[in-house]
């Protein structure tokens, strides 16, 4: 699995600001909504009752909250950068500017863990989410994840 498998160029976005955690859920949603035709209210519910699980903020500014839903035939994923970063509950109290949100099928097993574990191993390089950061353009935002990562699977 790839970053060109899970995330299209749609479904990256640059937000000038989230004024709450469930702010940025709604984002999110309106996100998979345009990207992927999936239903926002379904999006932020199964989002909402994964958060209540624990919160999918992993530290230095970058959060991963992800869902199973019904309906779906495949892992997908939206990207957000903030550019003022937002209070997430994360599990070193610090604010999230960096956010991918993974979406499986309700009945995927080791997919929907191959695309967290992937996700979350490519955004744990700090070096990579400084890059990020210093590019708040999506399509360059695109660029870079898939890049990224199909450069270093080869």
């Amino acid at each position: 699995m790839t970053f060109l498998e899970l995330l299209k160029p749609q479904a990256v976005k640059v937000v000038a600001a989230a004024s709450s955690k469930k702010r940025l859920m709604h984002d999110i949603a309106d996100l998979a909504e345009s990207a992927y035709a999936l239903s926002a209210p379904a999006v932020i519910e199964a989002l909402m009752e994964r958060e209540s699980l624990g919160p999918t903020g992993v530290g230095h500014g970058v959060a991963l909250p992800h869902a199973r839903m019904h309906g779906l035939d495949r892992v997908k994923g939206v990207f957000i950068l903030l550019e003022k970063p937002v209070e997430f509950e994360s599990v070193d109290r610090q604010p999230v500017d960096v956010v991918l949100s993974l979406f499986a099928p309700a009945d995927a097993g080791v997919e929907h863990l191959k695309a967290l574990a992937l996700v979350s191993r490519t955004l744990r390089d700090a070096a990579l989410c400084n890059k990020l950061r210093a590019n708040p353009d999506a399509a360059t935002l695109h660029a870079i994840l898939t890049e990224d990562r199909s450069s270093q699977a080869a």
